[in-house]
């Protein structure tokens, strides 16, 4: 007898989080597509056991998939991913052009195939660096069963399908520090295997255009006070500023680092404390300015009964996204936080590189004050 009980109601989105967990877990996935299939394994996960294997299956095919950004660092004007030949897979060298702040290409560069893209893809939703190893595989191959296998189409269309499938699992009370009538409100999907949470924070009348913030998550800031960044101050001001003011709903986005996650975020600020700065730093990694997408909050808002915002931010991206997915942004305020020498250059960065609302210099100015 043969079990063919179904339990997912969409076979593609639940192949691609399997292969998210395996990627995650160190271990390779099969992508198959119309060019064929390839087996896929993130650099940051390739010891030596590994890479012989890789190598012993790869017959000298295999090639190192690195994102636009990783060879704009290399030396290389790119808008597009690209691929190196790796007649052998040598970890130090694949280290080298994925990964360390100094190196430079050393073979020809070749456009990136769909296998390729779809690969890197799968790297950023497992939030590991944005690099892989492909091997191209022979048609007819006989393929070990124990390997997660998740069609291209289905890793390209995921952060979309996910988007729209997001639903409210749970919601309660809780009362915080001078907002007491605040409620939580957890939603499952949008980036994926992660939850997300809206904070109700007093009565917001829905009817009239609602105090709204979208706030990533911040490890360092948000708990533990970093002086990097200015994101735990922020947090702490709308939720005040929401409770003295009708109300609002703050969304709190598991998005670490700009949607890098929080290990590829502690390697940027380790690059950061080298001198990089915030975006340069991302660049050595292989992310683009800013990972983030924001389409799943919108799509939150109107899941709670928010028509039209009052958006509070210093991010042009943020009021783009909502009035692209349809809600009405009435207003936008700014956010601002304490400038400490230790975040004054990130504030700066995000200012000049990312067209962000701070006036620094008015923040020194007023902290000098006081």
């Amino acid at each position: 007898m043969r079990l063919t009980l179904s339990l997912s109601d969409n076979p593609a989105t639940t192949s691609v989080e399997r292969a998210i967990m395996e990627f995650r877990s160190a271990r390779p996935v099969v992508i198959d597509g119309p060019e064929g299939s390839a087996l896929v394994l993130g650099v940051e996960n390739l010891d030596e056991a590994m890479g012989a294997e890789i190598e012993a299956i790869a017959g000298g095919h295999a090639h190192l998939v690195l994102p636009a950004a990783r060879l704009r660092r290399l030396g290389l004007e790119r808008e597009a991913p690209g691929r190196v030949a790796l007649p052998m897979v040598d970890r130090a060298r694949v280290e080298a052009l994925a990964l360390k702040a100094d190196g430079r290409i050393d073979a020809p560069v070749r456009p990136a195939g769909a296998p390729d893209e779809e690969a890197l893809e799968l790297a950023r939703l497992s939030l590991v660096l944005p690099a892989v190893v492909v091997v191209p595989l022979a048609s007819g191959i006989e393929i070990d069963p124990s390997l997660v296998r998740v069609s291209g189409p289905a890793i390209r269309d995921y952060r979309r399908a996910k988007a729209l499938d997001l639903a409210i699992v749970s919601r309660a009370p809780v009362p915080l520090e001078g907002a007491p009538t605040s409620e939580f409100v957890v939603f499952r999907g949008g980036e994926g295997l992660r939850d997300q949470v809206a904070i109700v924070v007093g009565k917001p009348d829905l009817s009239k255009p609602v105090t709204v913030r979208l706030h990533s998550a911040c490890l360092t800031g948000d708990l533990f006070g970093s002086l990097k960044c200015d994101c735990g101050d922020q947090l702490r001001e709308t939720v005040r500023f929401m409770a003295q003011n009708d109300g609002g709903i703050l969304l709190y986005l598991d998005q670490e680092g700009r949607g890098n996650g929080i290990a590829n975020k502690i390697r940027a600020y380790k690059l950061q404390s080298q001198g990089y700065d915030t975006y340069d730093a991302d660049e050595v990694l292989g992310f683009e300015a800013d990972q983030r997408r924001f389409d799943f909050a919108a799509v939150m808002l109107k899941q709670l009964g928010v028509g039209a915002v009052r958006l509070m931010t210093n991010n042009p991206e943020k009021i783009a996204a909502l009035e692209k997915a349809g809600l009405s942004v009435v207003s936008d305020h700014r956010v601002l936080g304490r400038p400490t020498a230790e975040n004054v250059s990130y504030l700066a960065a995000k200012r000049d590189r990312a067209g962000h609302y701070i006036d620094v210099e008015g923040l020194l100015a007023c902290s000098n004050k006081d």
